[in-house]
């Protein structure tokens, strides 16, 4: 039944939103509008829907997500305004497909965790070559439903990057071939610094980074960045979180201009 009620709002969402999306003015009149298509990716243990949303359909994909921690949820906020920012400024979008997961774990947003409500750490979850099965890891990859979802977006989108927020030991973090030169592109933007932390057992940036080579990126958010409101968030972090859409191009000098 609540698996239910979610859905038939979230179509109502949904409904609302596609109206909603004809009547977005973009900034440069010689791009079409941008749109989005929202899904719902899976379902938590507890029957929140797990969001999708793709901006674009451009070759180089990137995927965003926040909020697989969930007392780390500050990286959230950023994402919503993203969506926002994608919508006003098509050309972030020529070529480009964009992918944001903005709440992975919605149970544990809601409960302010860090696992999800079976506790388990959904990022030890992934079938890494270092996974290390136990209580808190899962007796097996996958086993919960928030890290098959995250997987089933992956491979179905198959991102170039991967962009993962984060929370309390404010660096950039990275895994994966050309990894750290998007995380020092990304460092250009803020105050965080660049630091491979290593992969941690089943982690996303394990299995995908290292096993696969995708460049994933671990943006670590300090501790009080919860609570800070999204526009502090963005005006913060923002640049950053742009950076890692256009990379390996520059951010548009606009952008940039305004920051200043």
């Amino acid at each position: 039944m609540l698996k239910q009620a979610w859905l038939i709002g979230l179509l109502a969402l949904l409904l609302v939103g596609c109206q909603s999306n004809t009547t977005k003015v973009a900034q440069d009149g010689n791009l079409p509008k941008p749109a989005y298509r929202a899904a719902v990716a899976g379902w938590s243990v507890e029957n929140r829907p797990i969001m999708v949303r793709v901006y674009g359909s451009g070759d180089d994909v990137v995927l965003l997500m926040a909020g697989i921690h969930g007392n780390e949820a500050a990286g959230v906020p950023i994402l919503e305004r993203l969506g926002k920012e994608l919508m006003v400024n098509p050309k972030l979008l020529v070529g480009r497909t964009v992918v944001l997961m903005p709440e992975v774990n919605p149970d544990g947003v809601k409960a302010n965790i860090r696992r999800n409500v079976n506790g388990i750490d959904l990022n030890r979850n992934f079938p890494a070559d270092n996974f290390d099965a136990s209580k808190g890891h899962g007796e097996e990859p996958l086993s919960q439903p928030e890290s098959r979802a995250i997987l089933a977006q992956i491979e179905k989108y198959k991102p170039n990057r991967i962009i993962t927020y984060h929370q309390p030991l404010k660096c950039i973090d990275y895994d994966g071939e050309g990894a750290q030169a998007l995380a020092e592109a990304m460092g250009e933007h803020t105050d965080l610094p660049v630091k491979r932390l290593g992969g941690r057992p089943g982690s996303l940036g394990s299995y995908f980074g290292i096993d696969h080579n995708i460049p994933c990126i671990t943006f670590e958010l300090p501790k009080n960045a919860t609570g800070q409101s999204s526009e502090d968030l963005w005006n913060q972090y923002g640049l950053a979180t742009l950076a890692s859409i256009v990379y390996p191009k520059a951010i548009p000098s606009e952008f940039t201009e305004t920051a200043q």
